[in-house]
C-alpha cells in the first residue's frame, strides 16, 4: 500500500499551481475533473448528553443551519491548504493578534485535516485496505460558530474523511459504524477530549438514537445507532451567544468522580441515559409534552452534577431566558448554545424571540440536516 507523507502547505487559499494540468481539465459543466467536495453539518444533542461518554444513550441530529465543507482536488503533491481566516498567520498588529487568539484560539482546521489523514492511513494499513498512489490538495471552509458546542471541529474532520473515502474509492470497505471512531481518534491525536455522539450524528446525518451501553462498546467497538424520521420532531429553536467568552472556566471533576464510583454521579448519568430511551418513545409517539419535560430534566441533572461554576453564567442564562417564557431548553452540547422547544406554539415563540433579543442572544429556527448515507454506505451497516 502506498500513501504520500510529504504534507506541503500552501499559504494561499486560491488554486495552487501544483498539478495544474490535471486540475484544469473541465467537464461539460465547467467543473474540474476529479474534484470531490463534501459537507458535514453542525450537531445538536437533543437528549441524553453527556451520557455518551459514560456508557449511556443519546438522541442527536445534524443541524443544517451551519456546516463545514472540504474540497479535494487531484494534484502532483499532497497539499493541505490553510484557511485565510481560521488559519491566519499574518496580522495587522500585535493587538490584532491578541484579539484573534482570544476569540479564535491558537489552532485552525489544518491540524484537523492532517490528523484524519494520519488516522485514515493507519486504519487502512491495519485492515489491509490498499490505497492508490495518487495525491491531492485539500481545502476547507466552515460557518459553524466557534465555542458554541455545535461540534465545528468534528464537522471538518467528518467532511475530510468522506473526501478520502471517495478519492481512494474505499467507501464500501470502511463500515459506517466505524467512521465516528476514526473521527474521534483524529481529534484525540490533537488532545481534543470528546465522545462519539457528535461524530455519529455527523456521519449519519438526520436524527439518530444512539445506545452506548458497555456490552455494545466492548463487543462491537461502537454503539448501536438507529436513524429516526426527522419529520417526527416539532419545531425547535437554536439560541446562542455571539461572544461566548463567558463560558464556564472551572474544570469539571465529574469524570473522575464517576471513575471513583461516586454513587450520585453514576445514578445521575444512568437517569440521563434513560431520558434518551424515554425520549425515543416520546418522539415516535409525537408526545411533545413529554419531550419538553425530558429536555428540562436533562439540563437539570447536568446542572446538579457539574454545578454552575463549570457550566458558566452565560450558558445558564441562555437556558433560563427560554424557561422564563415557558419554553423547554437544554444545552446542545457542553455549553455555548441551547436548543429550545415552545410547546404552546407561535405565540410562545414570539415571546422567546423577544426575550432573546433583549438578553443579547441570537435565536433562529432549527433546520435539521437530512441523512448523509449513500446506498454504498447502507450496505456496510451491520444487520
Amino acid at each position: 500500500m502506498q500513501f504520500p507523507f510529504g504534507l506541503l502547505f500552501s499559504q494561499s487559499f486560491e488554486a495552487n499551481e501544483v498539478g495544474e494540468e490535471k486540475m484544469d481539465q473541465l467537464n461539460s459543466g465547467g467543473v474540474r475533473v476529479g474534484v470531490i467536495e463534501h459537507k458535514a453539518y453542525a450537531r445538536v444533542g437533543l437528549l441524553g448528553n453527556p451520557s455518551d461518554v459514560y456508557y449511556g444513550r443519546t438522541i442527536s441530529f445534524s443541524l443544517a443551519n451551519f456546516w463545514a465543507s472540504v474540497k479535494l482536488e487531484p494534484s502532483d503533491d499532497l497539499v493541505i491548504k490553510p484557511h485565510p481566516v481560521h488559519d491566519l498567520v499574518q496580522f495587522q498588529s500585535l493587538h490584532h493578534l491578541m484579539n484573534r487568539l482570544q476569540n479564535e484560539g491558537y489552532y485552525g482546521g489544518v491540524r484537523l485535516v492532517m490528523a484524519i489523514c494520519k488516522v485514515f492511513f493507519k486504519y487502512c494499513k491495519d485492515n489491509k485496505i490498499d490505497l492508490h498512489k495518487g495525491n491531492f490538495t485539500l481545502s476547507y471552509d466552515t460557518n459553524i460558530p466557534r465555542q458554541t458546542g455545535l461540534s465545528g471541529s468534528s464537522a471538518i474532520v467528518c467532511a475530510a474523511l468522506d473526501c478520502l473515502l471517495d478519492f481512494y474509492k474505499v467507501r464500501h470497505l470502511v463500515k459506517v459504524e466505524i467512521r465516528p471512531n476514526l473521527i474521534l481518534n483524529a481529534e484525540k491525536e490533537l488532545g481534543i477530549v470528546a465522545g462519539l455522539q457528535d461524530r455519529v450524528a455527523q456521519v449519519y446525518g438526520g436524527l439518530v438514537h444512539m445506545d452506548f451501553r458497555k456490552e455494545h462498546m466492548d463487543e462491537l467497538g461502537h454503539g448501536i445507532y438507529t436513524p429516526m424520521d426527522i419529520d417526527l420532531l416539532p419545531p425547535l429553536y437554536l439560541i446562542y451567544a455571539e461572544n461566548p467568552s463567558d463560558s464556564g472556566r472551572v474544570h469539571s471533576t465529574v469524570r473522575q468522580r464517576w471513575l471513583d464510583g461516586d454513587e450520585f454521579i453514576i445514578s445521575s448519568m444512568k437517569e440521563v441515559a434513560q431520558i434518551a430511551a424515554e425520549g425515543q418513545a416520546a418522539i415516535l409517539e409525537k408526545n411533545y409534552s413529554k419531550l419538553a419535560e425530558l429536555m428540562n430534566r436533562n439540563f437539570d441533572l447536568r446542572r446538579c452534577m457539574f454545578g454552575d461554576d463549570v457550566l458558566g453564567a452565560l450558558n445558564v442564562e441562555m437556558v433560563e431566558v427560554a424557561r422564563r417564557v415557558g419554553a423547554a431548553s437544554k444545552f446542545t452540547g457542553s455549553g455555548g448554545a441551547v436548543i429550545a422547544f415552545c410547546p404552546n406554539g407561535p405565540s410562545q415563540v414570539e415571546l422567546l424571540e423577544d426575550a432573546c433579543r433583549k438578553a443579547g442572544f441570537s435565536i433562529e429556527p432549527v433546520k435539521i440536516g437530512p441523512s448523509r448515507l449513500t446506498d454504498i454506505d447502507a450496505k456496510t451497516i451491520s444487520r
